[in-house]
C-alpha cells in the first residue's frame, strides 16, 4: 500500500501515530544538536554568544518565510495528490523548490545589504558588529541550502512520508555537531575559525541536506519532475503556494513579536522574573514537542482527504487528535508538577527568586498547553484546507486580543502570578473559538446534496 493510499484509506489513529513518531525522532535529534551548537559557541565567551543571540530575529524571519512556503507547498501538493493528479503534484513540487530558492535568495540579499542598519536597530553595539558579520555573512550565503530542504521535506510529508524528513533533519544536525568543534576551535588539521567556523559548519550541513533531498525527490522517489516549467505555469504554481504560504509565514512571525511584548511586561517585575520566564519558555518547547510534531503530520493527512472529498475522515482526524492532545498535555502537566522543584533547582539554584518564578511558571502556564495545542493544530488544519487567512486571523486573535491583553490585565492587578494566569485564561478563550470555528468550517451536507465547504 502506498503512502498516498495510507492517508486516504488506512485507520486514522495508527497512520497519524506512525507519522508523528517519525517526526518526533528528527525533532529531538535536531534540538539536541542545536543545543550542542550553542554550547560550543558559548565556550568562545560572552561576546560571541551575545552576537549569536542578536542574530535570532533576522534568521527567524528568513526561516519563517521558509516555514510558510513549506506549509503552502504541503497543502497544495497533498490536495492535488489526494485528487489523483500525480503528474501535476510533481510539477508543483519542482516549482515550489524553485520558488523557495528565489524568494529566500532575495530576502537574504536584502538583509545582507542592510546588516549594519538592522543589527544596530536591534541594539547590537559596535564591538559586536565584526562577530555578527563573521557569522551572518556566511549564513546569508548558505540560507538557500537550509530553506530548500525545508520545502523538500514538505513535499515528502505531503506524499505521506514523514520518516525520510525526520532522518534528514537528524543527519544534518549530526553533521553540524561533528563539524562545530573542528572548525570553531581548529582541532586536528582544521583551521581555528571561531564563530565563523560555526556558520561554515551549518552551511556545509545544509548543503549536504540540499543534495540528498534533491536526489530523493527527483531520482529515488520521483516526487518532482525536473522539467522546464513555462513562465506562465510557474506563476500559477507560485500563486497557489503563496496564497497559503505568505499568510502562514506572517502567522509564524507574529509569535516572536508577541513574545517580545510579553518579555517586556515581565521585565517590569525584575531580572529574576525574566530569567525564570526564559527557563519556562525552554521547558515549553520540550513539553509541547508532540503538539509541534502533530502540526507537521496532521496537515498533509487533512489536505489529501480534502482533495479526495473524504470530509468524514478530515473531521474524525481533527477530533481524535484534539482529544489525544488534551489528555497527553494534561499528563505532561502532572509530570511537570511533580518535578517542578527539581527543575527549579537545576536552573535557578543560585537565586531563590529565580527558582520561585520557575515554579510559578510550571504551576500555571503548562495547565493550558493542551488548549494551546488546540489552537496550534486548528491553525495548521485551516492551512491544510486552503484557508490561510482564517489561520492568520486566528493567530492575531490569540496573541493580540486574548493572550497579551489578558496577561497585561493580570499583571496590572495581581502581579506576576496574574500575568501567568491571564495568559492561561487567554488560551482558554482562544481554544474554544478555535474548535468551534474549525468544526463549523467543515462541509455542511443534507441527504440530497453533496458536501459544500462552509464559510
Amino acid at each position: 500500500m502506498s503512502a498516498n493510499q495510507d492517508l486516504l484509506t488506512a485507520p486514522i489513529a495508527p497512520v497519524l501515530k506512525k507519522m508523528t513518531s517519525q517526526v518526533m525522532f528528527g525533532m529531538v535529534m535536531l534540538m539536541s544538536f542545536n543545543l550542542i551548537d550553542t554550547f560550543f559557541i558559548g565556550l568562545l565567551g560572552t561576546e560571541p554568544l551575545a552576537a549569536i543571540s542578536f542574530t535570532f530575529p533576522v534568521t527567524f524571519t528568513i526561516i519563517s518565510l521558509s516555514i510558510g512556503l513549506g506549509i503552502g507547498t504541503s497543502a497544495v501538493i497533498a490536495k492535488v495528490r489526494g485528487s489523483g493528479r500525480i503528474e501535476e503534484a510533481k510539477n508543483d513540487g519542482f516549482g515550489a523548490l524553485v520558488l523557495s530558492f528565489i524568494l529566500v535568495a532575495l530576502l537574504a540579499s536584502v538583509t545582507f545589504y542592510f546588516t549594519d542598519t538592522i543589527f544596530s536597530a536591534l541594539g547590537a553595539g559596535p564591538e559586536l558588529m565584526p562577530l555578527i558579520h563573521d557569522y551572518m555573512d556566511i549564513w546569508y550565503l548558505g540560507a538557500v541550502f537550509l530553506m530548500s530542504p525545508m520545502v523538500g521535506n514538505a513535499v515528502l510529508r505531503a506524499s505521506g512520508d514523514a520518516k525520510t524528513p525526520s532522518m534528514l533533519m537528524a543527519g544534518s544536525g549530526l553533521i553540524n555537531a561533528i563539524l562545530d568543534p573542528l572548525l570553531i576551535f581548529g582541532l586536528g588539521p582544521f583551521p581555528e575559525l571561531g564563530i565563523k567556523g560555526a556558520a561554515i559548519a551549518s552551511v556545509i550541513a545544509w548543503a549536504v541536506g540540499f543534495v540528498v533531498i534533491f536526489y530523493i525527490l527527483s531520482v529515488k522517489k520521483k516526487l518532482i519532475s525536473i522539467n522546464f516549467i513555462p513562465l506562465d505555469e510557474f506563476f500559477v504554481i507560485a500563486r497557489r503556494i503563496l496564497k497559503i504560504g505568505l499568510p502562514a509565514a506572517g502567522a509564524n512571525m507574529l509569535t516572536p513579536i508577541a513574545m517580545a511584548v510579553l518579555t517586556a511586561m515581565i521585565a517590569g517585575h525584575g531580572n529574576a522574573a525574566v530569567a525564570g520566564f526564559g527557563v519556562g519558555t525552554r521547558i515549553e518547547s520540550i513539553a509541547s514537542m508532540v503538539v509541534l510534531a502533530l502540526s507537521m503530520t496532521l496537515p498533509p493527512f487533512i489536505s489529501q482527504n480534502f482533495g479526495a472529498g473524504n470530509w468524514q475522515r478530515v473531521e474524525q482526524a481533527y477530533k481524535q487528535v484534539i482529544r489525544f492532545v488534551l489528555l497527553w498535555q494534561f499528563a505532561v502537566y502532572l509530570l511537570l508538577l511533580v518535578t517542578a522543584g527539581y527543575i527549579a533547582l537545576a536552573f535557578g539554584k543560585d537565586d531563590p527568586e529565580v527558582m520561585s518564578v520557575i515554579k510559578l511558571f510550571i504551576w500555571t502556564l503548562p495547565l493550558g498547553y493542551g488548549l494551546q495545542g488546540i489552537i496550534i493544530l486548528t491553525n495548521s488544519s485551516f492551512n491544510a484546507l486552503h484557508k490561510p487567512m482564517s489561520a492568520l486571523v486566528l493567530s492575531i486573535v490569540r496573541l493580540f486580543i486574548f493572550y497579551i491583553p489578558f496577561a497585561y490585565l493580570g499583571s496590572l492587578y495581581f502581579g506576576l502570578t496574574g500575568l501567568f494566569v491571564g495568559a492561561l485564561i487567554g488560551n482558554v478563550f482562544t481554544a474554544i473559538i478555535s474548535y468551534v470555528w474549525f468544526t463549523r468550517s467543515l462541509p455542511a451536507k443534507t441527504d440530497d446534496e453533496e458536501p459544500t465547504l462552509a464559510v
